[in-house]
């Protein structure tokens, strides 16, 4: 859907509650690619019913190509519910782990970084630090982009996961 503000593609967060069986992230990503969408960002974790997986999809595009896909997905066999969370309020929070080339002299400029993105080092050598940020995906941008600066040796992201507010269902 175009943000009428901006006139901009919005990038819009799926939920899908599948059964656990293999063969079901084919089947749905079969759908996005038949409809030509790109799936931007997938993660697909088990509930707390170790048979359902839920699967978060971050996908740019237009609202009604995307309420058809949401409805080819629904139909599918082992698909329980698809629900688009563009519009929901939704906790959405993001990974990422930035390893960073860094001597003894960039060291504490990298640890003023990570310190006001609130992000933690996991790993620390002589050479080199990998950081963990968690947020928003801006947050998580701007972090990757204030690091930028520095040598970035590897960066890996998690998608998207979001979890409705309140009494909505995910």
């Amino acid at each position: 859907m175009r943000d009428p503000a901006t006139d901009k593609e919005m990038i819009h967060t799926l939920s899908v509650y599948v059964a656990n069986k293999p063969g079901v992230l084919a089947r749905i990503a079969q759908v996005f690619a038949r409809r030509g969408y790109n799936i931007d960002s997938l993660v697909v974790s088990s509930s707390m019913d170790g048979r359902y997986s839920r699967m978060t999809i971050a996908a740019k595009g237009s609202a009604q190509g995307l309420h058809q896909i949401i409805k080819q997905v629904s139909k599918l066999v082992d698909v329980l519910h698809c629900t688009d969370h563009a519009f929901d309020s939704a906790a959405v929070q993001e990974m990422a782990l930035i390893k960073v080339g860094v001597d003894v002299e960039g060291r504490t400029e990298a640890l003023q970084v990570c310190e006001h993105f609130g992000a933690k080092t996991v790993d620390l050598t002589e050479t080199s630090m990998i950081v963990m940020v968690t947020g928003g995906s801006e947050k998580v941008e701007a972090c990757v982009g204030m690091f930028q600066k520095f040598k970035i040796i590897e960066l890996v992201r998690t998608g998207k996961v979001l979890m409705a507010r309140g009494d909505q269902v995910t």
